[in-house]
């Protein structure tokens, strides 16, 4: 579930970029974009709080950086993608036990969000040429999606 987006230059997991940060950058972060993931309302795909965990490690010097801040960024998407992991199984594992063939409907909807994430990055990306904020707006890009679907998802489960 974590493919990478080669036009933003994400080859990596996210969490093997953010190595490079110090530990006090990162303080929190993960722990921040869980609790903004617990209180997203249904359907709230775009909550007041989503960036909120890469913001203070954007305000170190070492995130300050365009390589910094796409790091911050990419260590928060590391976070949401791990939530929408656990929500896509959870709903699998929902629609394999109702027998009714909603799982490989989930499957096909998984891979073809996919493909759409990595083709709206890649065209934000795109859109800025050789300038330097196109790694940030990419990596904003994959982030905002990536949490926007972990709520769907979970938003998707029977009794959410």
């Amino acid at each position: 579930m974590r493919p990478t987006l080669a036009a933003l230059c994400i080859a990596l997991p996210a969490s093997a970029f953010a190595q490079d940060l110090p530990a006090t950058a990162l303080a929190g972060l993960e722990a921040t974009v869980r609790a903004c993931f617990a209180v997203a309302a249904p359907g709230e795909t775009a909550p007041a709080c989503l960036g909120a965990g890469a913001r203070p490690c954007t305000e170190t010097p070492e995130g300050m950086t365009t390589i910094g801040t796409m790091q911050c960024l990419q260590a928060e998407t590391a976070v949401w993608d791990d939530l929408l992991n656990t929500e896509y199984k959870a709903l699998r594992a929902q629609m394999l036990a109702q027998g009714d063939g909603l799982n490989e409907k989930l499957l096909a909807a998984q891979r073809a969000w996919i493909a759409f994430r990595d083709a709206e990055c890649a065209f934000d990306y795109a859109r800025w040429g050789d300038g330097s904020i196109r790694q940030i707006v990419g990596a904003n890009c994959l982030m905002e999606m990536t949490a926007a679907r972990a709520i769907e998802l979970r938003d998707k489960k029977d009794g959410s």
